[in-house]
């Protein structure tokens, strides 16, 4: 992915980010520190601000990383933060960190992906739930959203899937009001237009003796109903947009038999 720079200038794309963030030019001012006259005077392109207010701005307009260096270049200045490919050699030590979580993390699943949901790496436990489905589906570049919802891939297999897929709809509704990602709007389209089964197929409830905390994932696994809770974990202050966009998802077991079978399989 590459960072792309409106033309418009950068007045205009900071009133896009601060409209998008429904905030005035009043409380935008108050929180940055400044006027709301010098705000409208930025947007209207009266006043060029410098390199230390447009990241200020973007701070607290909440921009991700990657705009904010869009932000920059339209504003005259250069890219404040790095774009490293994930095999760059500068990002070993992120490589190692990630795989030791992951293994340390078995035997239950958990993988990370980027801000498109492309899968850069998972664990063995994964693997689990995969098997089975076709190659199509499983050769690189991976897509989580892709390999969740297709009709050939777990879609049957998921027992609440109208439920679930509505999570992962609006997860990705909220990721793209956040940040305009073409790449993520264009898996948006792909999946969002994905047929599904009939109701009786996949919704029919199912006895559950356990309250659970937030949604499950139940998903039929030889012969068995295996019950999961998602957790995301993003990479606290970083300084480079790739590392900015990882997300590391942990499948979590939601009851004692899922709990069971997975130490069984990894015993």
């Amino acid at each position: 992915m590459t960072t792309v720079v409106s033309d418009t200038g950068v007045g205009p794309l900071l009133r896009g980010w601060r409209e998008r963030r429904r905030l005035s030019q009043l409380e935008l001012a108050l929180r940055a520190d400044s006027s709301a006259r010098h705000i409208s005077f930025v947007e209207t392109g009266r006043s060029r601000p410098s390199e230390e207010m447009i990241l200020r701005l973007a701070e607290h307009l909440d921009v991700p990383m990657r705009d904010r260096n869009a932000l920059l270049l339209a504003g005259g200045y250069a890219p404040r933060y790095t774009e490293s490919t994930l095999d760059a050699p500068e990002l070993g030590t992120l490589r190692e960190g990630i795989a030791r979580l992951l293994r340390g993390y078995e035997p239950y699943p958990a993988l990370v992906v980027d801000g498109s949901y492309t899968v850069v790496a998972a664990n063995r436990a994964i693997g689990l739930l995969l098997e089975g489905l076709p190659e199509h589906l499983l050769t690189p570049p991976m897509n989580a959203m892709r390999i969740t919802l297709h009709p050939e891939g777990l879609a049957p297999r998921i027992r609440n899937l109208r439920e679930w897929r509505g999570h992962l709809m609006a997860q990705m509704e909220r990721q793209i009001a956040y940040a305009r990602s073409d790449a993520l709007r264009a898996v948006y389209e792909e999946v969002t237009a994905y047929p599904l089964p009939e109701p009786s197929a996949h919704d029919v409830p199912d006895p559950e003796p356990y309250p659970y905390f937030a949604l499950p994932l139940r998903i039929e696994h030889d012969g068995r109903v295996l019950s999961f809770v998602s957790s995301i974990s993003t990479f606290n202050t970083p300084m480079d947009v790739t590392v900015a966009e990882l997300a590391i998802e942990t499948l979590l077991p939601a009851d004692p038999a899922t709990v069971e079978y997975l130490r069984s399989l990894s015993g």
